[in-house]
C-alpha cells in the first residue's frame, strides 16, 4: 500500500488492534516487536546497488520487515527477479526460520514445475541479506515492505523509526490484510506521506497517495510478473472485504450449531466449487489474525466511523474469541477448527 503527498517521499500498499482477553495470546510476540523497535540493535550486512540520485520508477534496494510465510514469500519473489533484498526481523531465530520457508518454496515451486527452468536456491539467496537492525536495514532502501504482526500501534512504531532512516525517495509498503494505509502513515513525517505463488497484488491508494509511487508499485508488479488491481484505502480492500465476511459467517454458523465445521467446508467445497472451506482457510490465515482484523473494523463502527461496515456484520464471536485465547490459532499452531500436524 502507498503513502506519498511529494515527489521525494513515499507510502504504498502490496497487500488490528485489540484490547480483550483473546489479545493475551499474541501479547509477547507484540512486546518483543515493540522492544525491538524502542532498541533497534543488532548485526547486520545489508548491500546496495542504488545509483546516487534515486528516481522512483528505477527501484533496486527491498527491504522486506518481518519473516514469517508472508514475509520471506515477499523476498523470494523479489530477490528471484533480480532485486537485491535485506530482510529483517527481531531475532536472528525469526531470520532462519525466514530462510527455511524460502528454501521450502523453492523446492515446492520444483517439484510443481518439473520442465520449467531450474530453480536456484543459490540465485535466490544470492540477493538476499538479512538483519536485525531496522535502521541500518533500510539506509539504501529503494522500496520498504513491512509484513509484521496485524497490530496498528506495532506497524505505525516501525514506519515511524522508519521514518527517520530511510532515504527521502524511499517507498513504504504495507503487506496489511485490513488496517487502514492512512493511519498506518500517521506516524510517518507529511513528506513521506503524500504471497509466492499468489500472482494478485493489490495496490491501495489512500487520498495523499501520489500518482508516480502508484505507478512505480505497479511497476514493481510487473517486474514480479503479478497482477496488480488498484482500490482506495477502505476496511479490507477488495479480497478480504469480500473473503472475511464470509469467513466470519461461516464461524458464526457454527456458533449457533447450524452446521458443523466440517459440513460447511464440505458443502462450500463441492456446492461452491471452492478449493477450500471458509474455516480451514481461516485456520489456514491465522485465527488470531480473522479476531485482529474483524476487532479492528468493530472498533471503527463502534467510533461512528462511516466504512460502510454493519453492527452486526463485525459483532464479537464467542467461538472465535475462546479459540484464540486457548492457543488455538490454526494451522500454524497445530490445531484451530480442525487440528494439524505440525
Amino acid at each position: 500500500m502507498l503513502l506519498r503527498p511529494t515527489t521525494t517521499s513515499s507510502i504504498l500498499s502490496l497487500m488490528t488492534r485489540s484490547s480483550t482477553p483473546a489479545s493475551a495470546v499474541a501479547a509477547a510476540r507484540l512486546a518483543l516487536t515493540s522492544g525491538h523497535l524502542n532498541n533497534p540493535t543488532g548485526s547486520s550486512c545489508a548491500f546496495s546497488t542504488s545509483a546516487t540520485s534515486r528516481d522512483m520508477q528505477d527501484i533496486k534496494n527491498v527491504t522486506v520487515f518481518g519473516a514469517g510465510l508472508m514475509g520471506a514469500g515477499i523476498a523470494q519473489v523479489a530477490a528471484h527477479v533480480g532485486f537485491k533484498v535485506t530482510l529483517c526481523d527481531v531475532t536472528d531465530d525469526a531470520l532462519t526460520n525466514g530462510k527455511k520457508i524460502i528454501e521450502s518454496s523453492i523446492q515446492r515451486l520444483a517439484k510443481k514445475s518439473p520442465n520449467a527452468p531450474p530453480f536456484s536456491s543459490e540465485n535466490v539467496f544470492s540477493n538476499i541479506n538479512t538483519t536485525t537492525d531496522p535502521s541500518r536495514a533500510v539506509s539504501e532502501a529503494d522500496l520498504v515492505v513491512e509484513a509484521i504482526v496485524e497490530n496498528l500501534k506495532v506497524k505505525q512504531d516501525l514506519f515511524k523509526l522508519l521514518d527517520g532512516s530511510a532515504p527521502k525517495s524511499c517507498v513504504f509498503a504495507t503487506n496489511t490484510s485490513s488496517l487502514s494505509v492512512r493511519e498506518i502513515a500517521e506516524s510517518c513525517s507529511d513528506d513521506r506521506r503524500k504471497r509466492p505463488q499468489m500472482k494478485l497484488v493489490e495496490v491501495v491508494k489512500a487520498p495523499e497517495t501520489a500518482e508516480e509511487t502508484v505507478e512505480a508499485l505497479l511497476d514493481v508488479c510487473k517486474k514480479m510478473d503479478k497482477t496488480a488491481v488498484r482500490c482506495t484505502d477502505t476496511p479490507g480492500f477488495i479480497v478480504n472485504r469480500l473473503l472475511v465476511p464470509y469467513m466470519f459467517e461461516a464461524i458464526k454458523m457454527v456458533e449457533r450449531g447450524d452446521a458443523s465445521a466440517a459440513d460447511v467446508d464440505v458443502a462450500m467445497k463441492l456446492g461452491a466449487g471452492h478449493p477450500m472451506g471458509p474455516l480451514q482457510l481461516a485456520d489456514f490465515v491465522g485465527l488470531d489474525t480473522c479476531y485482529h482484523i474483524m476487532s479492528g473494523w468493530r472498533e471503527k463502527v463502534e467510533n461512528g466511523e462511516d466504512v460502510g461496515l454493519s453492527k452486526d456484520l463485525v459483532a464479537e464471536s464467542k467461538m472465535l474469541t475462546d479459540l484464540v485465547a486457548a492457543g488455538k490459532l490454526g494451522r500454524k499452531s497445530g490445531e484451530g477448527f480442525f487440528k494439524y500436524e505440525k
